[in-house]
């Protein structure tokens, strides 16, 4: 055998344990991710205020009612009675743009074990901090997670919750489109425990609870069967919750909501939040138009 040949035999046979090296560290890590590109019902974001609006307190409650309802029996069923008897679920907060985070990764949730180890996940994380409120933002930021979701459904779902209008960041309801348009569900939570004070409680705006879930219906929510819920006490915050999830799982739409929420939405002017930073403007910003 020349030179050459063996220069030529020694570089083939390097290149085939290399190659053979490279199979063995990259497919196990295939093979054996379990948790991936599993079939489930629904993938849902539970994408929550942590502006500067909700203070330690009720971001603490607001915790504690996701991870009770989370774990609730009627909540679990309506995950196991589904056709493929689990769920992707995932736990974001955000408040500004930018101040984004991921609280609890994506996990397959099919048993009342995985909804307690989620839920424990949850009430473990510590506070975020955030100043302004941007629902456009939280919305995109919660779009993004479904690219790396470990499963695959016919329906992905995003609950937004949060206390008080978009003052920052995109228009929501342009952003609420945009995001309507590639196929995503997006229903709403508003929380008003402060009576409205999300609003500011301008002189020019009336202190009503109500205006919070008009706006939610008129600018944040959107896709099929989209809906808002209301919860104005900090002790029925879980119920609500808990009412939302087993609708959102289950796929099916609120029949029973009151006549409020499921009339048309009324003709607000979107960006009453991003107005009221600015409240000298000509023209006092006014939640209809």
């Amino acid at each position: 055998m020349t030179t050459m040949c063996r220069i030529a035999t020694a570089v083939a046979r390097g290149t085939l344990s290399l190659l053979m090296f490279k199979f063995i560290i990259v497919v196990p890590e295939t093979i054996y991710a379990e948790d991936y590109f599993q079939d489930v019902d629904v993938e849902l974001v539970l994408a929550v205020d942590a502006s500067a609006s909700m203070d330690a307190d009720e971001q603490d409650v607001q915790r504690r009612g996701y991870a009770q309802a989370i774990q609730a029996f009627d909540v679990v069923r309506a995950v196991r009675m589904g056709p493929y008897g689990r769920i992707a679920l995932t736990y974001v907060e955000w408040g500004e743009p930018g101040r984004e985070r991921v609280v609890v990764p994506w996990m397959i949730v099919a048993t009342a074990e995985d909804a307690q180890r989620f839920a424990s996940m949850i009430t473990s994380a510590g506070n975020s901090e955030a100043e302004r409120t941007s629902i456009s933002s939280g919305l995109l930021f919660a779009a993004r997670q479904f690219l790396s979701s470990p499963a695959r459904s016919l329906r992905r779902v995003i609950d937004v919750s949060g206390d008080g209008p978009n003052n920052v960041g995109p228009p929501v309801d342009a952003t609420r489109d945009r995001l309507v348009r590639q196929g995503i569900v997006i229903n709403g939570l508003a929380i008003t425990t402060k009576g409205g004070e999300g609003f500011g409680w301008k002189p020019w705006l009336p202190r009503d609870p109500e205006i919070l879930a008009a706006y939610y219906r008129a600018c944040v929510i959107g896709g099929a069967g989209a809906f808002v819920v209301s919860v104005d006490r900090a002790e029925r915050f879980e119920a609500a919750i808990r009412q939302k999830l087993v609708l959102e799982i289950s796929g099916l739409q609120p029949v029973l909501m009151r006549a409020a929420q499921t009339n048309e939405p009324l003709a607000m002017d979107c960006q009453v939040g991003e107005k009221n930073l600015h409240p000298f403007d000509p023209g006092h910003p006014k939640p209809f138009n």
